[in-house]
């Protein structure tokens, strides 16, 4: 009886050692030496964020710019020169009387949801008609899809 208690005892330790073995520590390791920058970019119809989606891109800027945006390169390098802050993209025309607009309510929400250099982003605006929103967006290509 003392040898098969030895015995088991024996095997259960060489099973856990294995066990163990096997098990050990996962580590994560990272996939790129890039910190993320992916983006889904959106323009809608209404005044919530929630609003009637027209159309709708991802946009990828690292470690090379890529996705569905049309001007992705362009894109990537605007929102790169201004540290991911898509509110820095929004400004006046350069010359308003190139672009006059009515006072139609008619409003349009352009959101932008993903991560810029690893730091989680979520972006909306919403402006009173598309031609405000082509004013406000026209030196940049970023919601030029």
């Amino acid at each position: 009886m003392r040898h098969s208690l030895r015995t088991l005892g024996a095997a259960a330790l060489a099973a856990a050692a294995c066990v163990t073995g096997i098990a050990g520590t996962a580590h994560a390791a990272p996939t790129s030496i890039y910190a993320p920058s992916a983006l889904v970019l959106t323009i809608g119809r209404g005044d919530e964020a929630a609003s009637t989606v027209v159309r709708a891109v991802t946009l990828t800027c690292a470690p090379r710019p890529q996705g569905t945006h049309p001007a992705s390169e362009a894109a990537c390098a605007e929102l790169k020169a201004v540290g991911g802050d898509l509110g820095l993209l929004s400004a006046a025309p350069a010359d308003p009387a190139d672009r006059q607009c009515s006072f139609l309510w008619a409003p349009v929400t352009v959101t932008a949801d993903g991560v810029w250099q690893g730091r989680r982003i979520s972006w909306r605006a919403t402006y009173g008609n598309a031609c405000q929103m082509g004013a406000a967006l026209s030196e940049s290509s970023v919601f030029n899809f």
